[in-house]
């Protein structure tokens, strides 16, 4: 070969490595995935105790599914409110107007809620709650697109006022959180208790909430009630019950609790010995020994992965993920008529940790509510054991005012 062709052929052939070797050494560009799901929660603050349960939960049922609903590929993009209902609303209003998620989830808190649900029912889109289960938005102000697999707040308490009926209990101290789903726990326990309140206190809630409650309990000890009922969620849960017990309490007045002693507490109590909570008792739509096959493989999964017992935040967050696979399944992973996902939502067409699972009117959950007391496991850890079903497919009181 000439030595001009020659040195052609060569010129090209270092065109050609040099063009491979530059595409080899570009960043790899993740393909999108079809279907985005927003999970708004606390990841900060102590509330990131509770929040990061729902997002354990929502990682083990997204492995579960393989990444894949509908046949389709789906990714979760989780975003931290704070504690606080401003960072909650931006958080949600990025969701909806930046990432275009196809639905919105999550939410611990109700005055979180009630100020981001909007944002994402004016963009056509579905809200589920996870957790939070204001009155307003399951009466007066429900949604056709907002959705919860948890509870109405005032059902747990109502519960508990029933509990505390059928113990004896005549008259009652109760403790509480100053905002709204504080509010609505006491609303729920005057639903049902047929007895005498000694005294209320409603404490100071948020990213700087009440820690301290020796006045209180004091208080609550000076009244002679026959017992003592607390809403007090995540990291100020776990600081009431030191103090209770500190205070000498728990031989003198019968604690019961509501959204207080749970998995995500119960470790640290059994670690800094506070036995008195053992035999307490508290309301619950669902427990870790609810017989049903789902919940059997749900608790053993998450303890195999995460070495803990799931809360009740980490059911509610799990079933949330699988209800919305059950809709992605009935319509093909096409989310973009928002008519059919709301039909295809309330057929509730999957298998929850709770048994059946059904909708009521306002798109609250139609269920159980047990009783359940604190014991230890046959290998020493402290969990909780249902006793008794209080209330039988029970819809909450405010659907009646719901519209839909």
């Amino acid at each position: 070969m000439p030595f001009k062709e020659l040195n052609t052929v060569m010129k090209k052939s270092l065109f050609f490595s040099a063009a491979i070797a530059s595409l080899t050494a570009m960043p790899l560009v993740a393909t999108a995935a079809d279907i985005k799901i927003g999970f708004v929660t606390t990841l900060t603050t102590g509330g990131a105790v509770i929040g990061n349960d729902m997002r354990d939960a929502v990682n083990l049922a997204v492995e579960q599914l393989d990444s894949t609903m509908g046949g389709k590929s789906f990714e979760i993009i989780f975003e931290d409110d704070g504690f606080k209902p401003e960072i909650g609303k931006q958080a949600t209003e990025k969701l909806v107007k930046e990432d275009n998620v196809d639905i919105v989830a999550g939410y611990i808190w109700s005055n979180v809620l009630m100020a981001s649900y909007k944002a994402v029912t004016r963009a056509d889109k579905v809200i589920i709650s996870a957790n939070a289960g204001p009155s307003a938005i399951a009466g007066k102000l429900c949604h056709e697109n907002f959705f919860s697999t948890s509870w109405q707040n005032d059902q747990t308490p109502m519960a508990m006022g029933e509990l505390l009926n059928a113990r004896g209990v005549k008259s009652l101290y109760m403790m509480a959180p100053n905002y709204a789903a504080g509010k609505d726990m006491v609303a729920g326990v005057e639903r049902t208790f047929k007895g005498e309140f000694a005294g209320k206190d409603l404490t100071k809630w948020g990213a700087d909430a009440q820690l301290d409650f020796s006045a209180e309990l004091a208080k609550a000890k000076a009244s002679g009630a026959d017992g003592l009922v607390v809403f007090y969620p995540g990291k100020a849960g776990g600081a009431f019950i030191k103090q209770y017990q500190q205070a000498g309490l728990s031989g003198q007045l019968p604690l019961y609790t509501i959204f207080t002693v749970d998995s995500l507490s119960l470790p640290n109590l059994q670690k800094a010995n506070m036995d008195g909570i053992l035999g307490s008792e508290m309301s619950m739509f669902w427990g870790p020994d609810l017989d049903n096959p789902t919940n059997q493989q749900f608790v053993a999964a998450f303890k195999e992965k995460y070495n803990r017992y799931p809360s009740h935040y980490a059911a509610q967050s799990y079933d949330a993920i699988n209800l919305i696979a059950s809709a992605a399944n009935a319509l093909d992973g096409d989310f973009s008529d928002t008519g059919k996902v709301r039909e295809a939502l309330m057929k509730a067409d999957f298998e929850s940790i709770r048994g059946s699972f059904e909708f009521g009117s306002n798109h609250m959950p139609i269920q159980n509510f047990y009783a359940r007391k604190v014991v230890a496991d046959d290998n020493g850890d402290w969990t909780t054991s249902i006793t008794k079903t209080v209330f039988e497919s029970h819809q909450d009181v405010y659907a009646a005012e719901c519209k839909l």
